[in-house]
């Protein structure tokens, strides 16, 4: 198997092991150290990513440069590309120290709503993160450097063995007394600790060379200039993700902050889904945007793709509006009913834009990414400002209403973006998207609604009624919701499964 094949599969396993032993995680975790200081974890993690978005998009520019290099044999080129992206990363890490000290003096007249001893807890865990991060960003230029050499397995299996270690030693460490102190703490020992297997393996079995040979402004212009879209959906990440955290750390006690980062767990786990099966065909619009395909040609495909998804997500939404309240009340308890709200919201308005997932690729191979990078991140503006607003009465509720306001204009603009300019044919992809798909997932969500009404209470009683709306959904979405093409995946993948046993 080849490192792409590897590499793929190792990310699926990432994604799935992300999301499963964060779930079972995440209620441990609050159990041991309270909600308020779970809260005022999330929200230093939340003001620590906010500061992480001044990598400018290097990691990602890496990838593209070194690979360009070792397509060309240019090693000269290389080692002197390399040397003056460190030389950046020095100028950025010093930078993260300064805003971080600067941040770190005005933590008290921020968290306005946390005792005294939860401002000192989250002074002592935002200085270690700046720490962490300060190394973090040009130490992921090495991850960067493997994926330009196409050597993928290493630091996925790394990053696959970080997450385990740390799930169990997450378990010790609280199991002895430990708290969100220690996590940050463990993170980091973690994180210096991959840091130097990834430089090891960079020298050692890639032999790569880090050489100045010659400084150029002009150089350095034209890396940031490739960086600076990917900086720029950075920044959209970040509005989407963790703005709401930082709004809501000024004006809200840490219970609130722990509710509003269960839903926001829970909501971005709703994309990892989709992109699981999107991901695949991804590749596939570059090469039709390069060979000069119809807007019909590409609608088609992403009919196809989009139908797929859609599936998968009107199952993951229609069970969770149906059973995830006695979900999330089973798994972090019944204080966390809003999480359940915000998750459910999240999961509405994020489900347009992931079944248009392969229109993201298209704009990529025709590019016209830096449309939608302004598009998003001045919406993302508008809608952190109503959120905030929003926020001063109605709290989390509020603050992801206003983000989620955004993210639906935004969807909108795009749709006649891709309409009028792409030459997507949009009204024909909805109409397509939804035959069959979505009057069976109607008909078994009123299926389900009689299926909530099981008798019983529990983790057994919850389990009895995934397990009977998940047969129902399959077996009727096979039989009248998909198409041939369709049916035809689904018994080869079966089928590819079966004959492994």
């Amino acid at each position: 198997m080849s490192q792409l094949k590897k590499g793929a599969f190792l990310n699926y396993l990432t994604i799935v092991l992300t999301n499963v032993i964060g779930l079972v995680l995440t209620p441990f975790i609050i159990s041991k150290i309270g909600d308020a200081e779970y809260g005022v974890y999330t929200a230093i993690g939340a003001l620590i990513g906010s500061i992480s978005v001044l990598d400018f998009g290097l990691t990602n520019t890496i990838v593209r440069f070194v690979a360009k290099y070792q397509a060309e044999k240019d090693k000269k080129g290389e080692e002197n590309f390399l040397a003056t992206v460190l030389l950046i990363y020095v100028f950025i890490a010093l930078l993260i120290a300064s805003v971080g000290t600067v941040f770190y003096f005005y933590l008290e007249d921020y968290f306005t709503k946390m005792s005294e001893e939860e401002i000192a807890l989250s002074k002592k865990m935002f200085l270690i993160l700046i720490f962490n991060l300060t190394i973090s960003l040009p130490g992921g230029s090495f991850t960067g450097i493997c994926s330009g050499y196409e050597m993928f397995v290493f630091p996925k299996t790394l990053n696959i063995i970080r997450y385990l270690v740390r799930s169990v030693m997450i378990v010790a460490l609280l199991y002895m007394g430990g708290n969100a102190l220690s996590i940050v703490i463990l993170d980091t020992v973690l994180n210096v600790f991959i840091i130097l297997s990834s430089i090891y393996f960079v020298f050692r079995k890639l032999n790569v060379k880090i050489k100045l040979h010659r400084w150029s402004n002009d150089f350095v212009i034209e890396i940031l200039g490739y960086s600076v879209w990917v900086f720029v959906f950075a920044l959209v990440g970040m509005f989407q993700w963790k703005a709401g955290h930082i709004v809501l750390g000024g004006i809200s006690i840490p219970e609130v902050l722990a509710i509003y980062g269960v839903g926001i767990m829970l909501g971005s786990y709703y994309g990892a889904f989709s992109t699981a099966i999107s991901g695949v065909f991804l590749p596939r619009a570059t090469k039709m945007s390069v060979g000069n395909a119809s807007g019909e040609e590409l609608t088609s495909m992403m009919i196809k793709v989009g139908r797929l998804s859609f599936m998968v997500l009107l199952f993951i939404l229609t069970a969770f509006s149906l059973f995830g309240k006695q979900f999330v009340f089973l798994w972090v308890g019944e204080n966390y009913y809003d999480s359940w709200v915000i998750a459910l919201l999240i999961m509405v308005a994020y489900t347009v834009p992931l079944v248009q997932a392969f229109g993201n690729s298209i704009l990529e191979a025709k590019n016209k990414l830096s449309f939608k990078a302004v598009l998003y991140l001045t919406f993302m503006l508008v809608g952190t400002g109503i959120g905030a607003l929003l926020a001063k009465e109605k709290g989390a509720l509020g603050m992801i209403t206003g983000s989620l306001i955004g993210w639906v204009v935004v969807q909108n603009v795009m749709n006649i973006y891709y309409h009028k300019v792409i030459k997507l044919n949009i009204f024909r992809f909805f109409k397509e998207l939804i035959n069959k798909i979505l009057p069976v997932a109607i008909l078994v969500f009123i299926i389900g609604w009689f299926i909530n009404y099981l008798p019983g209470e529990g983790w057994f009683n919850f389990i009895l009624k995934g397990v009977l709306y998940s047969l129902c959904y399959a077996s009727l979405m096979y039989l009248l919701g998909m198409v041939s093409y369709e049916k035809d995946i689904f018994k080869n993948a079966i089928g590819s499964i079966l004959s492994k046993f």
